[in-house]
């Protein structure tokens, strides 16, 4: 059974070492593949991003934050970005971290949420979002230039709330 709390200072380190091979993997995030740990909790932990932290048996195995997507006029949209420990996969976790992030996107009383920056190479995310009501509202042509692929398309995702 996966639960999901908010992070706290002393999950830093565990944040980082899932990120960590995502980021080395450059297939995912649009992020520098050397970004250091320092960096790219910054980035994780920016300000105005939630951060939570999904645990199973005690371990934990994925992380999310939760922020608006935009300023001003804008901000009644949420964006979340996901990621789940290699070994996490395929058990849930991504799942139940995307339930938790509508729900709480809800709460905070945002109206929709968008990923603005998904992939189409990333099959296991486009369906996830897809069964949890993500629709692609557009196409960016060759805007990633993945490492083993070459440019791929991004897609703008979104639901409402």
């Amino acid at each position: 059974m996966v639960t999901i709390r908010a992070a706290d200072s002393d999950d830093r380190y565990l944040i980082w070492t899932i990120l960590e091979p995502i980021i080395r993997a450059g297939d995912a995030y649009a992020l520098p593949r050397d970004l250091d740990e320092e960096a790219s909790l910054a980035y994780w932990f920016a300000q105005g991003n939630e951060v939570f932290v999904a645990k199973a048996d005690g371990i934990i195995l994925g992380t999310y934050y939760l922020r608006a997507n935009q300023r001003g006029g804008g901000s009644h949209v949420a964006n979340c970005g996901y990621a789940t420990s290699v070994a996490a996969r395929g058990r849930g976790v991504a799942a139940a971290m995307c339930m938790h992030s509508l729900d709480r996107a809800r709460s905070r009383g945002f109206r929709a949420m968008q990923f603005n920056f998904v992939l189409s190479t990333n099959q296991i995310a486009l369906h996830l979002w897809r069964r949890h009501g993500f629709e692609i509202v557009g196409t960016l042509p060759e805007v990633f230039l993945h490492p083993a692929l070459g440019y791929v398309d991004a897609f703008v995702m979104y639901r409402e709330l």
